[in-house]
């Protein structure tokens, strides 16, 4: 800070880049002395034309804040911040336990007979307590023992992920309450949908407008029109993990949400095909979404 008194008093913002990865010690340390902290979107394409080194960086950085009308802000930290490491933490634990499975079937058809017989009709549940409850070393057969062993060890593993998937699930939930109750009583929006939409959308104030969230999502419609054919298509950038959530929310409303399978009904009777009316659907959503958390019921602290 000594070195920015001198060369740069008085009113002044830091352009950082990564600032939710390797810059964000960073950002906490300036934010915490009070400075402004600007976010500084990925330089690939400067640096692949006019090369690289610190203070190239450091004057592309500051080149595109100033180029912007409005520049971005960090993502909040605390509380947002805990519920990102939860859910990346429980993504982990499901990758690991979905691999888990995987590697238990595969086993299971190398498994020697009679005891592939045995296995093969139990229900999941069934067949990892089964197994769990196995004794290898009881077997006199070498091939028999080591394939029970294997089974074994790997269900055991995947009952330990579930337990972990379901602890961390749980705290997600909870954190999420706490945060934003009014999303979870919307339809179709569940406690992990939830956490991911708080998690890009950061704070109020973050995201200026409606559109600029649409965009992050994804859903922004893009114009495909040619010649007297006028549709839009969704837009295939931004955050696709808030993608996913949405698109998660619209399945469960498309099942059960009354409104929403009359609306589809409506739009493929105009003659919209069933991926516009998604793109229609997704488009409203984000609206809703962000109206609720900008202006909706005020988020705890």
């Amino acid at each position: 800070m000594q070195l920015a008194d001198e060369h740069a008093p008085g009113r002044r913002a830091f352009a950082i880049e990564g600032t939710g990865s390797f810059g964000a010690g960073l950002t906490r340390f300036l934010s915490g002395e009070g400075e402004r902290v600007l976010e500084v979107g990925r330089l690939r394409r400067e640096r692949r034309s006019g090369g690289k080194s610190d203070a190239l960086d450091a004057i592309r950085a500051a080149r595109s804040v100033l180029g912007q009308k409005r520049a971005a802000e960090p993502r909040a930290g605390g509380e947002r911040e805990a519920l990102r490491a939860l859910m990346a933490a429980r993504e982990g634990a499901v990758n690991a336990r979905r691999a888990g499975l995987c590697q238990l079937r595969d086993l299971l058809i190398t498994t020697p007979e009679p005891l592939r017989s045995e296995l093969r009709p139990l229900t999941r549940a069934q067949l990892l307590h089964r197994l769990r409850a196995m004794r290898p070393q009881r077997q006199r057969d070498v091939e028999l023992r080591g394939a029970l062993q294997a089974l074994r060890t790997v269900a055991g593993r995947v009952q330990h992920l579930t337990a972990e998937e379901r602890e961390l699930a749980g705290e997600i939930e909870t954190l999420t309450r706490k945060l934003a109750p009014q999303l979870l009583d919307q339809p179709g929006v569940g406690p992990l949908a939830a956490a991911q939409i708080l998690i890009s959308w950061s704070h109020q104030g973050r995201i200026r407008s409606e559109a600029a969230f649409a965009r992050l999502a994804g859903c922004a419609p893009i114009p495909a029109s040619s010649g007297q054919t006028i549709r839009y298509r969704l837009d295939r950038s931004g955050d696709r993990r808030l993608n996913r959530a949405l698109h998660m929310i619209l399945v469960t409303r498309r099942r059960a949400h009354p409104p929403t399978i009359a609306y589809i009904d409506r739009r493929l009777q105009e003659g919209k095909s069933g991926r516009e009316a998604s793109r229609c659907l997704k488009r409203y959503l984000a609206r809703n979404l962000y109206r609720l958390l900008e202006h909706g019921a005020p988020l705890a602290t």
